[in-house]
């Protein structure tokens, strides 16, 4: 066996057995969320980021936050979005932050009204330090994030590297789910999002932590794959992820990431030679073969249950009423709240309180827009257009940076449907705004 084989097997198989543990030893879980932080601090120190180590210790976080809420092996609920910022401040001190990231240094300062706000806004028998941290810690981590990916020179290895780390604790995941759910036929009995398929834990968000490593991989398929042994190990992750994130039956994540597969191949094909056009289209082919075989295998699995879900019908094949299960009602709330409050909004957390006041609801947001409108009112609407602009015109700088269309759409389409609840659309948002050189070689670290 080739020695990228062997290494690369190792990881594999290491991070199979950490999704079993999980399962098998519980308090595994603690140990290796612990172990993700001391390690990753010393990793960074001990290289001084030359190799940007704070991004591949980053996307590690960002990788395993799910798997770690559900293993309940995070210390803190919250700590992969500070453990990203605390890495990535990290990198800045050894590595600078980007001297083009005027935008995001405003898109901070534009939140930070509604902050103040808040703190006397909030009910007297709020906690507001959690209500605070809870809406304002995703646009932060993101802010952060950019002030050191904007703009910096990366070489396609280390954005690879990068994406590998993400990837690697989300291999864990599945593996946990397959263990938490042996026996399908007894749990799925209809078309809603289903925990019991979802390690116990929310569907929207193992979906959308799925539908990225299904992305991740098929990405590494194509890509990366230095040997035969290597195609066939990314092909049948990515396919495997792709069954397990369906039999969530949670359809935001999928879909995205289905679309970021999507537009990848676009990409390449439309910047390939003819030979390489070519080459693609049998890669094309042969991926809608397997993806196609990955479905009906499902549809026979769920007894047919995964198609009705995609069509939007009940188990007896009824089109459902609503499409986004009465979030469209959350989301029109926040419109009106915006409407009453233009210009600042009614303060970071406030909107939850004053939509279960006037309508009843008390579901938190699951449309990061909306709840930037309600409430950072028109900054927020500024706040959003710097983050929708800005890698829209690093693209067409720098148009052969071939993730930058996928990393943005991840973003946009995850905090539609799943706000920032999680650490990921945030850090891989920042992923678009680097500079990935393909003539770039990978540097080394220095022997001590």
């Amino acid at each position: 066996m080739k020695k990228e084989d062997q290494s690369y097997l190792y990881l594999i198989l290491f991070h199979v057995v950490v999704g079993a543990l999980g399962f098998i030893v519980p308090f595994t879980s603690k140990i290796y969320g612990y172990s993700i932080f001391i390690f990753g601090l010393y990793y960074i120190i001990k290289n001084k980021n030359r190799n940007n180590e704070a991004l591949i210790a980053a996307a590690y976080v960002v990788g395993s936050e799910v798997f770690l809420r559900m293993t309940d092996g995070n210390p803190l609920y919250e700590i992969s979005k500070y453990g990203v910022i605390v890495f990535i401040l990290l990198g800045m001190y050894f590595s600078s932050f980007s001297k083009q990231a005027l935008p995001y240094w405003i898109f901070l300062l534009l939140l930070v009204p509604s902050i103040i706000i808040s703190t006397y806004a909030l009910n007297f028998d709020t906690n507001i330090r959690k209500a605070i941290a809870f809406n304002i810690s995703g646009p932060v981590c993101l802010g952060v994030a950019s002030l050191y990916t904007m703009g910096r020179k990366i070489s396609l290895d280390e954005i690879n590297t990068v994406l590998l780390s993400m990837g690697l604790p989300i291999l864990s995941c599945v593996i946990y789910l397959i263990l938490y759910t042996p026996n399908l036929q007894e749990v799925i009995t209809g078309t809603e999002s289903n925990f019991e398929t979802s390690g116990g834990f929310g569907p929207n968000q193992v979906a959308t932590i799925l539908g990225l490593g299904m992305f991740i991989f098929f990405s590494r398929f194509i890509l990366d794959s230095k040997t035969k042994l290597q195609i066939i190990i990314n092909l049948f992750i990515a396919l495997n992820i792709m069954y397990r994130g369906m039999l969530t039956f949670s359809r935001g994540g999928m879909i995205t990431g289905f679309l970021m597969i999507l537009l990848l191949l676009i990409f390449l094909y439309f910047k390939s030679n003819q030979a390489g056009k070519f080459k693609l289209s049998y890669i094309m082919v042969f991926l809608g073969f397997a993806m196609m075989a990955t479905w009906t295998y499902t549809s026979f699995q769920t007894d047919g249950l995964i198609n009705k879900r995609y069509s939007n019908q009940d188990a007896a094949g009824r089109v459902k009423e609503s499409q986004f299960t009465g979030r469209e009602e959350i989301a029109r709330s926040e419109i009106d709240i915006f409407l009453k409050n233009p210009i600042f909004g009614v303060g970071v957390g406030k909107g939850t309180e004053v939509r279960k006041a006037e309508t009843g609801i008390k579901a938190a947001s699951h449309d990061e827009i909306t709840r930037m409108l309600a409430e950072h009112g028109t900054l927020g609407i500024f706040a959003l257009l710097i983050l929708v602009v800005t890698p829209l015109v690093l693209f067409l700088q720098n148009n052969f940076n071939m993730f930058l269309l996928c990393f943005v759409f991840f973003w946009f389409l995850t905090i539609n449907h799943a706000a920032m609840r999680i650490a990921a659309p945030a850090f891989v948002y920042s992923l678009a705004l680097l500079n990935v050189q393909l003539g770039l070689p990978k540097k080394r670290i220095p022997s001590n």
